[in-house]
């Protein structure tokens, strides 16, 4: 409370601030899953359409990538 009066603003105009950015995070935390769910739901129908590679070819290709790289050190 030290704090408000300290501002000079009335606890109804913090409390407002405060729920506009709580709802602020919310609406940003809701569109975030939504793009979330949207991307893995278009990666699936990608490696159910074969365009996906395995773990264990990413992973050869990336040690093939970083060999040359190690091998300077």
């Amino acid at each position: 409370m030290t704090e408000l009066s300290a501002d000079d603003r009335p606890a109804s105009q913090v409390v407002r601030e405060l729920m506009r950015d709580y709802i602020a995070r919310q609406t940003q935390t809701r569109e975030y899953h939504g793009y979330l769910r949207r991307k893995v739901e278009l990666a699936r129908v990608s490696v159910r359409a074969g365009r996906g590679r395995s773990n264990d070819e990413v992973e050869a290709e990336f040690a093939a990538r970083c060999a040359p790289v190690e091998g300077e050190a």
